[in-house]
């Protein structure tokens, strides 16, 4: 004979009740049923919920979720880059790049975000490593030297469109920006750029 199942009453405050009635619905399963999928799911990810902060997994889960971000992996990165670097109408790419950087900008300055926060963002985005030296300077690690141009771009495309001053200096693998106090117009050290 079964064993009857164990039952367990828990009270929820309003925001919690309206969220588990919601997804009850959505998901047109039982309130015992969600708990246990909850319970499961929660089980078998805590590693995950232990080593990440809930920031990160937030924005993660908003990158991925609308399908408007991908996960690849990196040996496909590189040799993506590593084709276009050869490509005889590499042009093409970089100014389609710069376009699509120009509307990150546009999406950026629009949510008011500051400097760092875009730096955190395109580092969610697995681009590099962050790391902050004071409130005006951070190292971008970037792991090979190839993304270097692609990198530099962007973050030069991005801060130009939202009015913030920045100076990108490069180093062997890695990209040290300083956010300038000016905020009016983008002034970039022009011997520091990456040429084609």
């Amino acid at each position: 004979m079964a064993k009857a199942p164990e039952r367990v009453t828990i009270a929820l405050d309003d925001e919690t009740a309206k969220l588990f009635r919601e997804m009850r619905e959505n998901l047109g399963i039982s309130q015992s049923e969600l708990m246990r999928e909850a319970l499961k799911f929660y089980s078998r990810h805590k590693a995950l919920f232990d080593a990440a902060d809930e920031e990160k997994i937030y924005a993660y889960s908003d990158l991925l979720a609308v399908g408007e971000h991908i996960i690849i992996d990196i040996d496909h990165w590189i040799l993506f880059l590593s084709f276009i670097d050869t490509h005889p109408e590499k042009e093409k790419f970089w100014e389609m790049h710069r376009k699509v950087s120009e509307a990150h900008a546009e999406e950026f300055r629009q949510k008011n975000h500051k400097p760092e926060t875009v730096l955190r963002r395109l580092e969610l985005c697995n681009l590099f490593k962050l790391s902050k030296t004071s409130d005006a300077d951070f190292t971008l690690l970037l792991g090979y030297d190839i993304p270097k141009k692609f990198v530099m771009t962007e973050i030069e495309d991005i801060f130009s469109k939202m009015g913030v001053k920045v100076d990108i200096k490069e180093d062997f693998s890695k990209l040290r920006i300083r956010i300038l106090p000016d905020r009016k117009s983008t002034r970039l050290n022009s011997s520091h750029r990456i040429r084609s």
